[in-house]
């Protein structure tokens, strides 16, 4: 296991499941990842490391609070329940496509970061996946530089 922290920005649907929701909870699966390069991001957390928990698809998108990354990898059941939106006929019990890691609830934010104030900063964050025009991945890499900036506009 890597001792270096790393840090992700994982987003979600407040509709669908709110930081306010997992404030309530306090841990949750993140299931539902159908992405293999988001997959693969999951992948690679460990315990530990930081998320930047962000809404997607409302008024204001942005990052709306931090949370950790609970455990590492492990197969998203979703994948094999037929009654799931998420069921993957082609994933199998003995090799699974989908994998997920849960997520604890750290903190909601004095006020969302919306995104457009984000884009604004592009300068002082350099390349970040969230920025780039036409990527849609739901589970991104955050640099430690990006994660202290980002968190610096809270």
């Amino acid at each position: 296991m890597s001792a270096r922290k790393r840090y992700w920005l994982m987003k979600t649907e407040p509709d669908t499941f709110s930081i306010d929701d997992l404030a309530k909870v306090k841990t949750e699966p993140w299931t539902g990842v159908r992405n293999y390069q988001a997959r693969n991001h999951m992948k690679e957390m460990q315990v530990g490391d930081g998320v930047l928990f962000y809404h997607s698809s409302c008024e204001v998108p942005g990052i709306a609070g931090v949370a950790t990354v609970a455990n590492t990898a492990y197969p998203d059941p979703t994948q094999f329940d037929k009654n799931s939106d998420y069921f993957d006929a082609k994933s199998a019990r003995e090799q699974p496509r989908w994998e997920m890691v849960d997520v604890s609830f750290d903190r909601k934010l004095k006020r969302v970061i919306p995104l457009e104030e984000i884009k604004a900063h592009a300068d002082e964050l350099g390349p970040f996946a969230l920025t780039q025009r036409g990527n849609r991945l739901s589970v991104l890499p955050v640099s430690a530089a990006q994660w202290k900036f980002l968190l610096s506009l809270e």
